[in-house]
């Protein structure tokens, strides 16, 4: 065995510290091989107890919240369709479909539900905010429906959530003409967005906890590894790790070995692990609609030294980028501190390979991707209870990839890590730190 450089990091100066730290190529004491899956999964608990969902006065108050948006915005009403607008409104979970199912808002606060007759018992039994459904016969039109209910309101300008499929606005503009009806839609994004950008703190305890499960089913599958394990078993271990920590299974999960850590989001086949491959973990979970996104690259056996320098380059961006998150100053900050470090180092430029080919980060919360995004051009305000990835990967096609990531959110004091990142190559979860 020879001695490796354990790296401890000045977060502000990025200046590795070295110090000694012995481990092997079957990785002793560093969380990576050593175990088996039956063995793991014996371990792991149900984390979501004391865990609640929101409760029906932060869904109130969320509507509240929506009526001055749109009051501000001239906005009469607001189309919520079926997803993560109309749960996180109403409290309501229906999954979009072929058919119109949905809610609209008057910016008086009047709620009413949209939905096939045939289903109105069955959404009424998933109702949190209680308000009456507006029903269709399957031959008969929902888009003309809803045209007919804005005309007794007098609705004129109507914000279409902007996740609702073509065919439905379309149709509602069809309906519209045909009654010859002045209908003006616009996006809903400064009432949804303008609401869920921030979040509160019953949704980051939840955001906290969900990532917090993550992290557990992360070092669990670390300490599966051995050579000859496929992805595919790795992914599959993971998915059942997520339902013994109290999850339903992985909301997503990407297993990468060797070269296809180069590509983001992956490769067509599966991969077998053999000793040096980098190895890319990228995975998360649900609890109650809200998501956990956690990416962790280490080597399996000895890292090289380019495997090295790039994971602490890898390393260092993150901090950049966490370091240029500030209260009042745009998104896009952040973003350009991560690739602005980068191109010190030689990557790039811009979004050049070998570097970092997608922006630093995104928001996050019951969509797993959502507004703001930490990229050039989001000039968004940086504001408390905004939740965000933090993930410059270094793609280098041919070779590996590195992708940390870890998430924060905006304080009103700065930004606040959710989890901790990685702590080195050699010893990813900081067992000897």
């Amino acid at each position: 065995m020879s001695p490796l450089l354990h790296f401890v990091y000045n977060t502000k100066n990025f200046e590795p510290i070295n110090s000694p730290n012995i481990v092997g190529t079957a990785m002793i004491n560093n969380g990576i091989g050593g175990s088996s899956p039956q063995e793991q999964l014996s371990l792991l608990k149900d984390m979501t107890q004391g865990f609640d969902a929101p409760t029906h006065q932060e869904y109130e108050s969320r509507i509240a919240r929506a009526c001055v948006l749109m009051k501000e915005n001239n906005i009469d009403a607001v189309y919520l369709n079926a997803g993560t607008n109309l749960s996180y409104f109403t409290g309501t979970h229906w999954y979009a479909s072929e058919r119109m199912v949905g809610a609209y808002l008057t910016n008086e606060g009047e709620l009413t539900y949209i939905a096939p007759w045939f289903e109105e018992s069955t959404l009424t039994e998933f109702m949190m905010i209680k308000a009456p459904v507006a029903t269709w016969h399957e031959h008969e039109s929902p888009t003309q429906l809803f045209v007919s209910l804005m005309m007794k309101l007098n609705a004129k300008n109507v914000a279409i959530d902007e996740a609702t499929a073509f065919f439905i606005v379309d149709g509602i503009n069809l309906a519209a003409k045909a009654q010859d009806y002045s209908l003006t839609l616009v996006n809903s994004k400064p009432v949804t967005a303008g609401c869920r950008m921030a979040k509160s703190a019953t949704e980051i305890a939840l955001m906290q906890q969900a990532k917090n499960m993550t992290m557990e089913v992360h070092k669990a599958a670390a300490r599966i590894l051995k050579p000859g394990i496929s992805t595919t078993e790795v992914n599959a271990f993971i998915n059942q790790a997520h339902k013994a920590v109290g999850a339903k299974g992985s909301s997503f999960c990407i297993v990468l070995f060797g070269e296809a850590t180069a590509y983001p989001h992956g490769v067509k086949n599966p991969q077998i692990l053999k000793e040096g491959d980098m190895v890319l973990i990228d995975t998360g979970c649900l609890l109650h609609g809200y998501n956990s996104d956690i990416t962790r690259t280490f080597v399996f056996g000895q890292a090289t030294d380019k495997q090295r320098k790039t994971w602490l380059d890898e390393k260092n961006a993150q901090i950049a980028g966490f370091n240029a998150a500030v209260i009042g100053q745009p998104c896009e900050n952040v973003d350009i501190a991560a690739r602005g470090y980068l191109e010190k180092q030689g990557y790039g430029p811009d979004y050049q390979v070998p570097g970092l080919p997608h922006r630093t980060g995104h928001g996050c919360g019951l969509d797993i991707h959502e507004w703001p995004y930490l990229v050039k051009g989001d000039m968004t305000p940086l504001a408390t209870g905004m939740c965000f990835s933090n993930e410059p990967m270094l793609c280098l096609y041919g070779e590996f990839g590195v992708r940390l990531e870890d998430h924060f959110y905006m304080t009103d004091n700065g930004p606040k890590w959710f989890t901790e990142p990685a702590h080195s190559i050699d010893d990813p979860f900081g067992y000897n730190a």
